[in-house]
């Protein structure tokens, strides 16, 4: 059961590959219907952590809790009990829309009659109901992102990890994104956000700057640009990068 409203609790997460530590003494937690932004440049561990964090990798050392469930002994109840996109487009190209939503929904144990209510209430909440029968690999990018995300969400879970959702695709296309992640949020789940994407720090209520596999800040954007004197994030990130490097 989550306590204290924190539904993610990390304590000195370290994750190794041999002589290689892609996650160093990572210590954050995340609470109850929080946008927490994981932000860093390509290589500073962001993908690792939320691996580990999904229940896909094991972690070498520390404390892990996801949803109330342990990060070591317990991670088939965490892989239950969250949604995950992952960075690479995941849903089946040579299947519908709806097929998607069906097929997921069946991986994630919901009953026929669910699947058929959260189908018909997903499609709506993307503006997809006329495309519902189109197959993945005639849809938009944006639109494919959208319905990944939805995907993610067929089974109402507590958390949900998003893995640089927004790559590549265009500015209006992020922004529309960004507002259905405001609207899960406000409903109640937990949105863990991964990306390199500065200026999509400033959509989230906090946010923990990685640079190579270390924490160097973890506050809210106003906080972080206020101690930092910076008029954006990418002033911030760009002056812990270059502290860490000098």
């Amino acid at each position: 059961m989550v306590q204290n409203g924190k539904v993610i609790e990390v304590k000195n997460l370290t994750k190794k590959f041999g002589d290689f530590t892609a996650n160093s003494n990572l210590t954050f937690s995340v609470w109850k219907g929080e946008i927490f932004g994981f932000l860093g440049a390509n290589g500073a561990g962001k993908t690792t952590a939320i691996r580990i964090l999904c229940g896909l990798l094991e972690p070498t050392s520390g404390e892990i809790s996801v949803a109330g469930f342990n990060g070591y002994t317990q991670r088939n109840k965490i892989k239950r009990n969250i949604g995950y996109m992952s960075q690479r487009f995941s849903l089946y190209e040579d299947l519908t829309a709806k097929e998607n939503i069906r097929i997921f929904g069946g991986i994630y144990g919901l009953t026929n009659k669910e699947i058929k209510v959260r189908t018909k209430q997903l499609l709506a909440e993307i503006d997809m109901e006329k495309q519902a029968d189109w197959l993945i690999a005639a849809l938009p990018l944006g639109w494919k992102q959208k319905l990944a995300f939805s995907v993610a969400m067929v089974h109402n879970p507590k958390i949900v990890f998003l893995d640089e959702p927004t790559g590549g695709v265009d500015p209006i296309t992020r922004r529309n994104f960004w507002e259905i992640i405001y609207r899960v949020a406000r409903a109640g789940t937990t949105v863990f956000v991964t990306t390199h994407y500065m200026d999509e720090a400033e959509y989230c209520d906090r946010v923990c700057i990685l640079v190579d596999g270390v924490i160097e800040a973890l506050d809210t954007p106003l906080n972080l640009k206020t101690k930092y004197g910076a008029n954006n994030m990418d002033e911030v990130f760009l002056k812990l990068a270059r502290k860490v490097t000098s």
